[in-house]
């Protein structure tokens, strides 16, 4: 067994049993989805950041960056600035309302704001959408153990969904809140002692843009189209400003100072790291060229360009980063099932512990269909953007309309959902492949947004809107 193996399977067991550990804690429904509404600024900022540096935040901006260089630092600098206006506007209203109405889940809000049939809708939308995001974590950790030993891609993402499903079944947020302070750690030493080596392995950083490598390698503001440079800003900030599972982690906040603070220094810390992934990604062109493989880049690098003990140190680091957004995938999903779909359609009588079972039992189904879906899928990057795509198009528009435009209504919300997710489809099937420049995602939003306001102007005032403002 060589040492990679070793960390790897060392680092597995051990969160595992932190996380089963921290299942004593977990007394009733409102810890395992909000945590008590216990979390101070620190494990706001742990929790949002596990969430928001996963497989496109390591292994796919890696992969970018080997094909496109500076430029994918958008991937997650887009996230952080979505994430810093998040702090002071969205979440902070949403988590006033919780707090007073005791809601759990996104679902629970916009059946306050528009009605059941919005609630229902979207948690349809989430859970479809959550498992291609929990199938992108999952090929990033496959691709690790595919450097390592050789393991073909269902076997190592049924390795990762076993470890994450476990921990998160047994802790829920409360849980997993703690065990992604200590994946934080793991993984920020990990990079940071990694990135040097790396980087004067490829001749400092000057070395990353000299031929052969592309012109436009060194271009912060290059882009190659949608998905690609600064265009992933109209992508990944509006999709961190109304995330179900990063909202439903800031209603686990103590008070709304605790929750701004956390979620702010989350966002400058993603502006910071997105530096990381990039500069390794370009230093693997040219440490280790001729890699056709997106979703190995970073681990081929990883454990080819280091020492061996170091090396070790960066996979499990990776691996941490995969595991830790997981759950919170997990998390997204467990709940819109079971508050969303379980309790308010199949049983709306059902028991706290009735909750919570069907909950930790959402979460097991869940693991188990994004590895199914993990083998289908070709990239990190592709699975990532099938879920923000949809997660923008289909959210951005009624989350906000509600907030900050009272007449607005079930018509409209309904309206704008549909029209934005019918357009994101045409275009990614019919339009984006004659012109490149036809962005699925910013087509849906903006046929979106005129369908909900000229559906709310011609009509009257839903008899089902409700104030946020009271």
């Amino acid at each position: 067994m060589n040492i990679h193996l070793a960390l790897l399977i060392v680092y597995s067991i051990g969160i595992v049993g932190f996380g089963l550990w921290t299942a004593r804690f977990v007394r009733g429904s409102s810890d395992f989805f909000v945590a008590g509404r216990s979390l101070g600024p620190g494990l706001i900022l742990s929790s949002m950041l596990a969430a928001n540096i996963g497989a496109g935040s390591t292994v796919g901006v890696a992969g970018l960056a080997y094909r496109d260089g500076i430029s994918a630092w958008w991937w997650v600098g887009s996230a952080g600035i979505g994430s810093m206006i998040f702090a002071f506007t969205v979440a902070p209203r949403l988590w006033r309302i919780a707090t007073e109405r005791n809601f759990y889940t996104t679902g629970d809000y916009l059946e306050f704001r528009y009605g059941p049939s919005v609630r229902g809708l979207i948690s349809i939308v989430v859970c479809v959408g959550s498992l291609a995001l929990l199938a992108g974590q999952l090929i990033a950790g496959a691709a690790i153990l595919n450097v390592i030993t050789g393991a073909p891609r269902w076997a190592g993402a049924l390795i990762g969904a076993v470890v994450m499903t476990v921990y998160f079944a047994a802790g829920g947020l409360l849980g997993s809140a703690w065990v992604n302070t200590v994946q934080l750690v793991i993984m920020m030493v990990g990079f940071l002692v990694a990135l040097p080596f790396v980087i004067n392995n490829a001749g400092g950083v000057a070395g990353l843009i000299q031929p052969p490598a592309p012109e436009w390698f060194g271009d912060f503001l290059y882009s190659g189209g949608p998905g690609s440079g600064w265009t992933m800003l109209f992508l990944f900030a509006p999709a961190f400003i109304v995330s179900p599972g990063l909202i439903q982690k800031s209603y686990g906040a103590k008070s709304k100072r605790a929750l701004s603070t956390g979620i702010a220094l989350n966002a400058l810390v993603l502006m910071l790291f997105a530096f990381i992934p990039t500069l390794l990604g370009m230093a693997a062109r040219v440490s280790n060229p001729g890699i056709t493989d997106p979703n190995t880049v970073l681990p081929t690098l990883l454990a080819t360009g280091l020492p061996v003990w170091l090396g070790a140190l960066a996979l499990s680091a990776v691996f941490s980063t995969e595991v830790d957004t997981c759950d919170a995938v997990l998390f997204m999903l467990s709940t819109t099932i079971s508050q969303d779909i379980y309790k308010k359609v199949i049983n709306p009588a059902a028991t706290d512990a009735q909750l919570l079972r069907v909950a930790r039992g959402a979460a097991v189904v869940g693991g188990a269909a994004g590895v199914v879906m993990s083998i289908y899928l070709a990239t990190v990057i592709g699975a990532l953007t099938i879920f923000y795509s949809i997660l923008v198009v289909s959210l951005l528009v009624p989350i906000l309309g509600g907030l900050y435009w009272q007449r607005a209504g079930t018509s409209a919300a309904m309206a704008s959902i549909v029209s934005g997710l019918v357009t994101l489809f045409v275009v990614r099937l019919f339009v984006t492949p004659v012109y490149r420049w036809a962005d699925p995602a910013l087509s849906g939003l903006l046929i979106a947004a005129v369908v909900y306001v000229v559906v709310t102007l011609m009509g009257r005032p839903s008899t089902h809107v409700r104030s946020v403002h009271a």
